[in-house]
């Protein structure tokens, strides 16, 4: 099952966006010159990193959904790009319920034609900004049993939220409202593995008009401060394998990553 509300899309062409220009470093089709021009002023690690955030995401929504949760909320979704989230997560619980949200409205459109739900399950979309949390929670509400465990995804998304915008509260607020057993689940951009690299990123986004705050490893374990870390912890999102081995040489990476347990 699917759910919906239709309304025109107000796709502003004249600006880059973050949903575009990742979706563009995925090798997609739906951006436009804007935000082509932001991509192709990257270094060549930015689609490494675009291409590593997707396949921590798999492996983390799998490990979850191994776990019997079978309720997601996935803030920041992006474009659809196969496989998509309920479709990792629906192939292990069919009846799983995934509520996707995003601040552009071209996510919107085709969430509304591609984010298709199994007929056990149910998808639903929001159209939603990461710094409105009670609305997010709101509309999540009429689709989630919050008495349950959910999992909050938060995939490449809060490094776009810089601190004056107090991305650190945002994250509490919305990991309050999960019950015991839930799971956050969050990749961030590190700006102490690769300085260099960090800040060329940060300069060509800027020019495209979109800010950045990335952030050290201190700083990116604070989103999980009083929440239970699951092995391996905290690490680059090519060494969270959950409980599976990572490779003995994990592909290197400028992306932190983790999941933790709401106890």
């Amino acid at each position: 099952m699917t759910t919906d509300t239709p309304r025109p899309p107000r796709i502003d062409t004249s600006k880059a966006h973050p949903a575009r220009v990742y979706d563009w470093l995925l090798g997609g089709k739906d951006n436009y010159p804007v935000d082509e021009a932001v991509g192709e002023r990257l270094p060549a690690e930015a689609r490494d990193a675009a291409r590593q955030n997707r396949q921590f995401m798999h492996r983390a929504a799998a490990w979850i959904a191994a776990r019997g949760v079978d309720q997601f909320l996935d803030v920041g979704t992006g474009i659809p790009t196969e496989p998509n989230l309920h479709q990792i997560v629906q192939r292990l619980v069919p009846s799983a319920r995934i509520v996707y949200a995003d601040n552009d409205p071209i996510v919107l459109r085709h969430a509304e034609a591609l984010l298709v739900s199994r007929p056990e399950g149910v998808t639903d979309y929001i159209e939603a900004d990461v710094r409105r949390p009670d609305k997010i929670v709101r509309h999540a509400r009429e689709i989630l049993d919050f008495e349950r465990p959910v999992a909050l995804s938060l995939i490449a998304l809060m490094h776009f939220i810089p601190d004056e915008q107090d991305a650190h509260a945002i994250v509490r607020d919305l990991v309050a409202t999960l019950p015991s057993g839930s799971y956050l689940v969050l990749s961030h951009a590190a700006s102490d593995l690769y300085p260099e690299l960090a800040a060329q990123v940060t300069a060509e986004y800027a020019k495209g008009g979109i800010r950045l705050g990335f952030r050290t490893r201190p700083e990116v374990a604070r989103f999980f401060d009083g929440l239970e870390l699951v092995e391996p912890g905290l690490v680059t999102a090519t060494q969270w394998y959950g409980s599976d081995p990572a490779p003995e040489q994990p592909e290197g990476s400028g992306i932190y990553a983790g999941v933790a347990r709401v106890p």
